[in-house]
């Protein structure tokens, strides 16, 4: 059996997964004209996301590269080449040619930065003492599919460069006396799941088109997805056998679209459409136009014709616009209808009025914020018309940052987490884990020792790196009868709205947890899902007595449990109240209580920043705010 078939055989076939009709057409489109810049399938564990890709790499076609080079340089374009096979080109010389199947290369969520970039080819070095280059997992991915299958939990010093190479469509190595260079243009394909959190805002853009992947509704649908999946368990060689033709025939229709693609043209008219479309959605930028034009060109060559008509646009559309409708996090972007004009477009991202300005809707369901007064979607904009601004913050002081606002990073050593920095001596009898290679056998050279380089205990360095300290924030919500008077309930709730969006930034964890009546609840354990936090939000209801003492026993419990995963975590509260409370936790003694808890909360150095909603003035009963204040060391900021 031929190669093809061997590797065949554990890959579920393209043409017999059923459904995903979308997600089939976006792929179909980025292998056709990879410029279209990539393919993010977005939907719940199990909906067949992780399958749809790597069965396409059965339905790819070949590709020429040069025979010799690791960068899968193409030999007919200088402009595609590495600096090695540059020099070759510029010097005339022949530079050998092979054809080669594309393929999808998976980049795992534990790659570190020498495997993604390239680094020092240590045995080279240790046995001929010479400098030479090994390359990385963007060099196997250039001119191929680049797969993260959970994109949004890539690490950011990951994702930093990787973003870096596609967007230059170069990757540039400067490390340990090297200088090189060499192309990266891959088709970058990713995969998430909503549930364990968003995906970075410069992610996200990078990704020519979007798709979202649900599971079939329809009983028979379902029913033939299970029969499929057996068969192919059951023999998964006669399976393919049976699909062999169609896999072929889609291979063939790819082949003959990118041929085509190059004829295929674009009215005036349909331009000026797709751009008075772009235009009163509101999308900023130009990608947006260039990718639908290029998606939509694909689409008809993939049809076999070499004009782009009305349906093609539309159909692009879909598949290019809806991620880049959100103007803020958590918007969810308007659905697309039939209409020509766009204006059934631009009907969905309706304003509504509010006492004589606008508030902007997040689309069917969308939310900017908490469910005011009458069960209207609640806009920190709503805060001005209380005569109250939303309050700045508090510092992150004692976080030392780096290369983004958004982290904490500290210092760890022996490692292999994080963005390398240096090196150092390891401390004696320790655990030799991260090992910089290349700079033990710099020091093994220089204490005498000559090629080829065997490498002794005095002579090992390991890497000094710097990582993201994990953060974990808790909204600590008072919902209690005293916060429904003056609407400082609807205050509170555009408050917590502030939080989720900067937790969102800060890319912390996101805990969320009421004091209401008997005792305090935790309703959202910590997640990366924001938009679960604000839905949960909107839904709390107003009313009870306020246990006060419940919520920091439960903020105590809910710390010792996340440090027990891991003891590194940074605990931040936000508590957000009128300090009324009125419940104690065991006896009668609810003065004492507050002070026991405060001061368990502090030994488990949980930092604790206070909002005070009560208004200027007189106000009526007793507030523990300032004793919260004292034995949580917490900062109060007054709204």
């Amino acid at each position: 059996m031929e190669k093809v078939k061997r590797e065949s055989r554990l890959v579920f076939p393209f043409s017999a997964i059923v459904g995903l009709e979308d997600a089939k057409l976006a792929l179909l489109c980025v292998a056709v004209n990879p410029l279209i810049g990539g393919v993010l399938l977005r939907g719940d564990k199990g909906t067949g996301k992780s399958t749809l890709v790597r069965a396409l790499a059965n339905v790819l076609p070949e590709i020429e590269v040069v025979a010799d080079c690791p960068f899968n340089c193409n030999p007919r374009n200088p402009l595609e080449m590495c600096d090695y096979c540059y020099g070759r080109y510029v010097k005339g010389g022949d530079l050998p040619v092979v054809r080669r199947r594309m393929r999808v290369v998976d980049l795992p969520l534990s790659i570190t930065i020498d495997r993604l970039v390239g680094t020092v080819n240590v045995e080279r070095f240790m046995r001929e003492g010479v400098k030479a280059l090994q390359p990385g997992l963007l060099a196997e991915a250039n001119r191929n599919i680049l797969y993260i299958d959970e994109v949004n939990l890539l690490d950011d010093y990951v994702a930093d460069s990787l973003l870096d190479a596609a967007a230059m469509g170069w990757n540039i190595i400067e490390r340990e006396g090297i200088s090189f260079k060499h192309p990266a243009r891959f088709i970058l394909v990713g995969s998430m799941n909503p549930e364990e959190g968003e995906l970075r805002p410069q992610i996200l853009d990078r990704f020519g088109l979007c798709v979202n992947v649900e599971a079939p509704k329809d009983p028979e649908v379902r029913a033939e997805i299970v029969k499929r999946v057996e068969e192919f368990h059951n023999d998964p060689i006669s399976f393919y056998r049976k699909y062999e033709v169609k896999e072929r025939e889609v291979r063939e229709r790819i082949v003959k679209a990118r041929e085509l693609l190059p004829k295929v043209v674009i009215s005036d008219d349909l331009l000026k459409l797709l751009a008075e479309t772009v235009i009163k959605l509101g999308i900023k930028t130009n990608r947006a136009e260039i990718v639908t034009v290029k998606t939509a060109k694909a689409i008809a060559a993939l049809n076999g014709r070499v004009r782009v008509n009305l349906k093609d646009l539309e159909k692009a559309m879909e598949l290019a616009l809806p991620h880049r409708l959100r103007d803020r996090p958590f918007q969810k972007p308007p659905k697309f209808g039939e209409g020509r004009n766009g204006d059934d477009l631009e009907g969905r991202r309706s304003h509504q009025e509010h006492e004589g300005h606008e508030v902007r809707s997040g689309g069917e369901g969308g939310s900017e914020g908490g469910l005011g007064e009458g069960g209207r979607r609640f806009s920190p904009q709503d805060l001005s018309n209380y005569g109250l601004n939303i309050p700045k913050l508090p510092k992150l002081r004692e976080f030392s940052e780096w290369r983004s606002s958004r982290d904490s990073y500290a210092v760890s050593v022996n490692v292999p987490r994080g963005y390398p920095i240096g090196y150092t001596i390891p401390k004696k009898g320790e655990d030799l884990i991260d090992i910089d290679l290349y700079n033990s056998v710099v020091s093994a050279i220089l204490s005498g020792k000559k090629p080829p380089v065997r490498i002794s205990e005095e002579d090992v360095r390991v890497r000094v790196r710097r990582v993201r300290v994990p953060t974990l924030w808790v909204i600590v919500l008072d919902s209690s009868g005293s916060m429904a008077l003056q609407k400082r309930i609807s205050v509170a709730k555009g408050l917590a709205l502030k939080l989720v969006e900067q937790s969102y930034v800060r890319k912390a964890k996101l805990s969320l947890m009421v004091i209401r009546g008997r005792e305090a609840k935790l309703l959202i354990p910590p997640t990366k899902n924001y938009v679960k936090v604000l839905d949960a939000i909107e839904e709390v209801p107003t009313g009870g007595r306020t246990p006060l003492p419940s919520a920091l026993h439960e903020l105590f419990l809910l710390t010792r449990r996340e440090r027990m995963k891991n003891k590194s975590l940074k605990v931040r509260a936000f508590l957000i109240t009128d300090g009324k409370a009125n419940v104690p936790l065991y006896g009668k003694d609810l003065r004492n209580e507050l002070i026991d808890l405060g001061e368990m909360l502090r030994k488990l150095d949980v930092k604790v920043h206070i909002y005070d909603t009560r208004p200027e003035g007189i106000n009526l009963g007793i507030t523990y705010i300032p004793l919260l204040k004292e034995v949580l060391n917490a900062e109060v900021i007054k709204v």
